[in-house]
């Protein structure tokens, strides 16, 4: 049974688009689906031993600048090629911030870095 003080701070509900509909949206492009299936595969070989190179994962551990974070990727993307028979890459990105209880939430709940929260536009441009 609600009250009169059930939700006194909540103001608008908004329904949510479901992972479904953004993925339908938003579809993978065939290169991502490539690059993720051989990551995979080759963190596979090295932590099954049949892959003796070093697995290094770098951050950031998460972004609030989509523009930097694929510059980022562009140039550890080189650098992974450089140094591909010794060391097997991964670029690890989170678009939330899991420990903060202050603050910005992340870019999927923020996007815009304004108290906006406009979740929508953030799981689109995290996808």
């Amino acid at each position: 049974m609600l009250t009169t003080t059930d939700d006194l701070r909540v103001t608008e509900i908004r329904a949510l688009s479901t992972p479904d509909e953004v993925m339908r949206e938003i579809p993978r492009s065939l290169t991502a689906t490539r690059t993720v299936a051989s990551s995979r595969n080759a963190i596979h070989s090295i932590l099954t031993g049949a892959d003796d190179r070093l697995l290094v994962i770098v951050g950031p551990c998460s972004i609030h600048d989509p523009v930097a974070a694929v510059d980022y990727a562009s140039r550890l993307a080189a650098l992974r090629e450089t140094l591909a028979d010794r060391l097997e890459i991964v670029m690890r990105v989170y678009f939330e911030k899991p420990r903060t209880t202050v603050g910005w939430k992340g870019l999927i709940n923020d996007p815009d870095l304004d108290g906006s929260f406009n979740i929508e536009k953030g799981l689109r441009m995290a996808r």
